[in-house]
């Protein structure tokens, strides 16, 4: 099976809602509060027409499984910034993570045309970090004391992987993902 990215429709909104506010997803989030259904509706109405980001429904199996988004499209610095998470009850660790980041990957520098594609992980979240570097992605800043979560300060990694560096590193990402 492979991963079907759809755009984000006001349909899916209360299912991304119900995923963001699950302590599961939560813990990787910037913010902590609750997110309510009119705060979630307000969000989906600001970005829905907003050409520097783009949200999709991850499916997987026929099954929407999470969201995914890049923010920041840049066309003066032909960058953007990309994130992702999976709702609840998805399994962890099938490189579906992987064919997520493939995807977008793909979408980012052969469809939008940009050259650097960036992201920002929370220090305690190793397997992610460990995820963006195997595609080829480099820490290029270490942000101290970027988030407050549950009243501690939390260190961020940002990470950036560049066009040229993604043409090198597809082919052989692409068998391992796919097996090809």
């Amino acid at each position: 099976m492979d991963i079907v990215l759809t755009p984000l429709t006001k349909n899916d909104i209360e299912l991304v809602r119900v995923w963001r506010n699950s302590p599961e997803v939560a813990q990787y989030m910037y913010t902590e509060d609750e997110i309510t259904i009119e705060q979630q509706e307000a969000w989906f109405d600001k970005v829905k027409n907003d050409d520097s980001c783009r949200y999709w429904i991850i499916e997987y199996d026929n099954k929407k499984i999470g969201l995914a988004s890049i923010t920041g499209i840049s066309k003066v610095l032909k960058s953007c910034y990309w994130a992702f998470y999976l709702g609840t009850d998805v399994p962890r660790g099938g490189g579906i993570g992987s064919k997520i980041e493939f995807n977008i990957l793909e979408y980012v520098f052969n469809e939008l045309k940009l050259n650097k594609l960036r992201c920002e992980v929370m220090i305690f979240n190793d397997k992610v970090i460990s995820m963006h570097e195997k595609f080829g992605f480099r820490r290029e800043a270490y942000y101290r004391q970027h988030v407050k979560k549950n009243g501690k300060w939390i260190d961020t990694v940002g990470l950036a992987i560049l066009s040229e560096e993604w043409n090198k590193q597809k082919e052989f990402m692409q068998k391992l993902i796919y097996r090809t």
